[in-house]
């Protein structure tokens, strides 16, 4: 890096093999719409639920098109839904255990698994780094750096559960993929990016996801 260079400080987001691919999708948009830079972890398990869930198949030598397909298709399957700049994001293969986000002295704000499966869940609790998602979380959560876990799973256990417990005593934060109706709602798109708006919340990026609670009754009403 050259004198005066601004250092490049991305978000690894982390996409497990759990359903809930547009959540995934909504919270890579509000990232790259903050202009912030994304350093993304595809599992092995989730390009299944991708191209289940969208017809995608995610392909390490084609990902920036495959990528680009997938954040511009929107909750309903619509393609074409959003337009999609990818040109902020750097890609690894979930295979890459010598990747950059694998160390602790790589650069990185912090980290966002969405959505998080309950495997994962207990990977990254139990410290299995079985794959470079497993294994950036584990450095995140050693460095002391922000973790936001996603958990998309019901019911949940108390395996699991203790699972999470352990994860939100390490310092991450715990996000159920859970939507509300305060906001108003009246479009799938709108739920998941609820989700994804509380994601962004809970790692500190600003975004326009959803509507806020403002403390008076009757705000949700579609239309105003």
């Amino acid at each position: 890096m050259n004198a005066g260079e601004k250092q490049r400080t991305p978000w690894i987001v982390g996409v497990s093999g759990a359903s809930g691919t547009p959540y995934a999708a909504a919270v890579l948009r509000g990232l790259l719409d903050a202009g912030e830079s994304v350093d993304l972890v595809v599992s092995r398990a989730s390009r299944l639920t991708l191209l289940d869930e969208t017809g995608i198949a995610f392909r390490d030598a084609h990902w920036q098109d495959d990528l680009r397909e997938w954040l511009a298709r929107g909750a309903d399957g619509k393609p074409g839904a959003f337009d999609a700049d990818v040109s902020a994001v750097r890609y690894w293969s979930a295979g890459d255990l010598a990747a950059g986000p694998s160390s602790g002295s790589y650069p990185a704000k912090g980290m966002l698994i969405v959505p998080a499966s309950t495997a994962c869940v207990a990977g990254v609790a139990l410290g299995l780094s079985k794959d470079l998602l497993q294994r950036a979380a584990s450095v995140t959560l050693k460095e002391r750096r922000t973790l936001v876990v996603a958990v998309r799973e019901t019911p949940l256990n108390g395996q699991t559960l203790r699972h999470l417990v352990a994860l939100d005593d390490a310092g991450a934060r715990v996000v159920p993929t859970s939507p509300a109706f305060y906001a108003g709602a009246t479009h799938i798109q709108d739920l998941v990016d609820f989700v994804a708006g509380r994601v962004l919340d809970a790692a500190g990026v600003e975004h326009g996801l959803y509507r806020r609670w403002k403390g008076e009754l009757g705000g949700s009403t579609p239309g105003e």
